[in-house]
């Protein structure tokens, strides 16, 4: 961590002290708990007992955070003894725990005192409190379960942003005024996208509109995939625990799997239930994949043999970390599985990073490429891993593209290449991911004859570009604040008959439309045309087109864009071809 990032993040960590000293003296008898720095700012989890706050107490909870801040010179350290620990925080069954915890693993125990607040910390505060502390405010409140467990106890949580300076802080402030505008959640809602229900919390119920943008999205996936020679799969989404082990990833991802016992009934047992399998819903593509491969025996000739997948992913992720599209328990990716030898990785990876390019530029999204090494716990030949290593960033810097090298973090089963892409707020986001797997074809024992008559292991790249498809369209939506390109939009152009007397007219358009595949609506209502325009510039509909007397008379329609710019009026072939156009450049 460099030194100005490591200042900051002990100054969101001192406002996370603050924040709890505060609530102490507005709420005696609560409880801290827990408060780290996060990205541009810090929260703290209380229990706050019987005691309800809302976002409306925030100031009041700021105003004594600048009260007592004035008073805070530095922080003391001290070593206590576990029984000096539990002594100094009486009735806090949360400190207890963590206390009796760190004495286990027989770690020092430390307390760190700021004026006439005490907290059980491990360090790494600011120097001059009372001075640096003065840049922040507090955001909202949320409910989280104790250390994430939703068996304990909901807390209070209180998120706020920390910077040395005000204009770090305003600058932060107005972009999360503008993200609030595009939170994809809200513009779902508006738009008939997706809704979530509680009965499949964390898994998007996908209307009509909005699986037509999946779709797009997913039919983009195939046009690309099928050009560059990927054979498209479809593989069980429940498995058997031991697919899971052979693979690893039991051993690894168990405790975030949807996972069940399935009892089966004997007719000639006494006991119906005799016997249990385990199974469990697959968090990721790749064992089935493997099982594809073994299914026969491959030669040489079969490789590079690249297989593509796009069926369901499941992870039990806690309720308190899910976020919309962006982190959802249901998502699918557009999976991919190449085996190949290890002499074809380099102009396999080229093709890829081809690909990469096709995708991200069809929305023109910049992007940059995070190259993770061989970690400490690397399984396979070192060897191996070297030559890897070389190929993947000999096709790097030979592209031409962004990148940087990440020393040490490599999968454990090989190198990678994350997708980092930038939207228009400046947000930056991992999406893609192209990973070089050496250790699930031995675990599964996997196998090809090369060239001469030897049995040899292939390597495996995984590659997803999109990544969760999910996450790309909601990341997608607030980019554009849901005004998706011509191409992607659920509905692309509304006409609209302003009398009685234009509707016939602007049926046969619609239909004509229709035919040539471009979505079309047509609102015959009664509302006044400016109430229908600004109903459907509000439902973002990329181009409106106006149907009145001139139009009937010329066989003609007024296209008027969701910008409000006025296109002027044009015949049906023209419209057809103008959209066509558009559509295919993806514009």
């Amino acid at each position: 961590m460099n030194e100005n990032k490591e200042k900051l993040e002990h100054l969101r960590h001192s406002a996370a002290h603050l924040l709890a000293a505060a609530i102490i003296e507005l709420w005696p008898g609560s409880k801290q708990t827990i408060g780290p720095a996060i990205e541009n700012g810090f929260y703290e989890d209380m229990d706050l007992g019987d005691v309800k706050i809302s976002e409306a107490d925030l100031p009041k909870i700021e105003e004594k955070m600048r009260e007592i801040v004035k008073g805070w010179k530095k922080f003391e350290r001290m070593e206590v003894s576990k029984e000096e620990a539990i002594k100094a925080f009486p009735n806090n069954e949360y400190k207890h725990e963590l206390i009796n915890e760190f004495a286990d693993q027989g770690k020092t125990l430390t307390i760190y005192k700021s004026g006439d607040y005490i907290d059980l910390c491990r360090g790494g505060h600011d120097m001059d409190p009372s001075e640096d502390l003065k840049h922040f405010k507090l955001l909202k409140i949320a409910g989280a379960y104790w250390r994430g467990n939703e068996k304990n106890k909901m807390l209070t949580r209180i998120y706020g942003a920390a910077f040395f300076t005000q204009e770090e802080l305003d600058n932060y402030l107005k972009m999360l005024e503008e993200a609030e505008k595009r939170d994809h959640k809200k513009i779902g809602r508006e738009l008939d996208l997706f809704i979530f229900v509680d009965s499949a919390a964390g898994m998007p119920y996908w209307l009509p509109k909005g699986l037509i943008i999946y779709n797009e999205l997913l039919n983009f996936s195939r046009e690309v995939h099928k050009k560059f020679g990927y054979q498209e799969v479809m593989t069980p989404i429940i498995n058997k625990k031991e697919l899971f082990e052979t693979s690893g990833h039991w051993f690894h991802y168990r405790d975030d799997m949807f996972i069940s016992p399935m009892s089966y009934l004997r007719s000639d047992s006494k006991d119906p239930y005799e016997g249990t399998e385990v199974f469990g819903i697959k968090p990721m593509n790749c064992p089935n994949a493997m099982n594809i491969f073994d299914s026969k025996t491959r030669s040489y000739r079969d490789l590079p043999m690249r297989l593509s997948e796009t069926t369901a992913l499941h992870r039990f992720e806690l309720s308190g970390t899910l976020n919309g599209l962006f982190r959802a328990r249901e998502f699918h990716q557009d999976d991919s599985h190449t085996f190949l030898a290890v002499s074809q990785v380099e102009e396999e990876f080229k093709k890829i990073m081809e690909m990469i390019e096709i995708f991200y530029s069809s929305f023109n999204l910049s992007y940059k490429l995070r190259f993770g090494t061989r970690p400490e716990n690397f399984m396979g030949e070192a060897s191996d891993w070297d030559i890897a290593e070389k190929s993947l960033e000999g096709v790097l810097k030979e592209s031409g593209k962004e990148y940087f090298k990440v020393e040490g973090e490599g999968a454990f089963y090989g190198p990678k290449v994350d997708i980092l892409m930038k939207d228009s707020l400046g947000r930056e986001w991992q999406t893609g991911t192209i990973q070089l797997d050496f250790q699930q074809p031995k675990n599964f024992k996997l196998k090809y004859t090369d060239s001469n008559g030897k049995e040899t292991q292939p390597v495996v790249l995984h590659k997803a570009i999109y990544g969760s498809l999910e996450r790309f369209l909601g990341i997608l939506i607030e980019n554009y604040i849901g005004k998706l390109p011509l191409w992607l939009s659920p509905v692309q152009v509304v006409i609209l008959p302003i009398a009685d007397r234009h509707i016939d007219f602007a049926k046969k358009l619609t239909n004509e439309l229709s035919t040539a595949n471009i979505r079309t609506e047509i609102d015959i209502t009664s509302e006044r045309l400016q109430a229908k325009i600004r109903n459907f510039t509000l439902q973002k509909v990329p181009f409106m087109g106006i149907i009145g007397d001139q139009e009937v008379e010329n066989s003609s329609v007024a296209i008027r864009s969701r910008e409000g710019e006025d296109l002027g009026k044009m015949k049906l072939n023209d419209l057809i071809n103008f959209l066509k156009d558009k559509i295919d450049k993806k514009i």
